[in-house]
């Protein structure tokens, strides 16, 4: 049976309300929590806080696994940095800390003054940055030059005794294999229409690579209220989520992004196309049973939307999670 883990978003709350978020997720039974990590939102009037700090709050207050998905590693972060950081979350709650490494976005890279740059150079950079965070994790002392990062003598002097979990995300064959070569899983969209693709991919990569293939971790946002409408519209400013084009092309302005968003779909089509966005608890049950069939090992799910949070998270712990598990609620 897959794990079912709970994300909260960077993007639309703060870090006391994801920290409470975390706590009722954990009590609703979830197997794992995360936080997006992102500079700025996806959406005009939102929320941008630095993700490590907040676990490491979630962590003093919780006993699951806790990670971040994703973190971009480029510009937005030096991954030596990446790797101090996160050893040190492990050294804090030992076994129980993840990564969740992307290649990021024009919108966490563009306002700390990258110039954003083509796809064939993104994945070169994500690449050299993981070399540099396992290397580093595995006790090397590193001297590399990346171009957009370098490392001169440099090591961890303070290391846990395991390392954290690196879990690679991919939205196309390359990344795939990058995941293969430097993750312990894999990390994508939910999407029917892109993840087999995706998985078979990094599956085969795996092969080439020698190693066995790690988890398979698909992810998905969440919104739940009482309303039909209410959800929906409480939910739908996370539409430019869904625009391909803003993972790889440079597009960092909020309105511009939501401009985008709002011209290519409706709110309906981003509530049962995209996420799971819904008043009806079935609908979230069987779509992510959907999700499953994938070949799902890990399901992430990110709240989102403003119409009930809390309530978001009580309805999976009373009515979702125990009928994907098969227990009465």
């Amino acid at each position: 049976m897959p794990q079912y883990w709970f994300a909260a978003s960077t993007e639309e709350f703060t870090p006391p309300q994801m920290v409470e978020q975390a706590q009722a997720a954990e009590a609703a039974g979830f197997d794992g929590l995360g936080a997006s990590d992102h500079f700025a939102p996806w959406f005009p009037d939102g929320q941008a806080s630095q993700a490590w700090v907040t676990l490491g709050a979630i962590g003093q207050v919780t006993t699951k696994p806790i990670g971040t998905g994703v973190t971009p590693i480029v510009h937005h972060h030096h991954p030596g940095l990446v790797a101090q950081a996160f050893m040190s979350l492990e050294c804090l709650y030992p076994g129980r800390v993840f990564l969740g490494a992307g290649s990021g976005e024009s919108v966490n890279e563009s306002p700390l003054g990258l110039d954003w740059p083509p796809v064939a150079d993104q994945q070169d950079r994500f690449a050299a940055g993981l070399e540099a965070i396992t290397r580093l994790w595995d006790g090397q002392t590193v001297t590399m030059d990346a171009g957009w990062f370098a490392l001169k003598q440099a090591k961890l002097w303070t290391r846990a005794p395991s390392r954290p979990q690196l879990y690679v995300s991919a939205f196309g064959p390359q990344a795939a294999q990058i995941a293969a070569r430097y993750g312990d899983g894999l990390w994508t969209l939910g999407d029917p229409g892109q993840a087999p693709e995706i998985i078979d991919a990094y599956r085969e990569a795996c092969g080439r690579e020698g190693r066995d293939p790690g988890e398979i971790i698909l992810q998905t946002g969440i919104a739940w209220a009482s309303d039909e409408a209410a959800a929906i519209s409480g939910a739908a400013r996370w539409k430019p989520t869904q625009l391909p084009e803003l993972y790889t092309d440079d597009i960092s302005g909020q309105e511009d992004m939501q401009r985008r968003a709002d011209e290519q779909m409706t709110d309906e089509q981003f509530a049962k196309e995209g996420f799971i966005v819904g008043s009806d608890p079935e609908e979230h049950v069987e779509r992510i049973r959907e999700m499953e069939q994938l070949g799902a090992t890990v399901i992430s799910l990110q709240l989102i939307g403003q119409a009930d949070p809390m309530g978001t998270i009580r309805m999976y712990g009373e009515h979702v999670l125990p009928a994907l598990r098969g227990v009465r609620a």
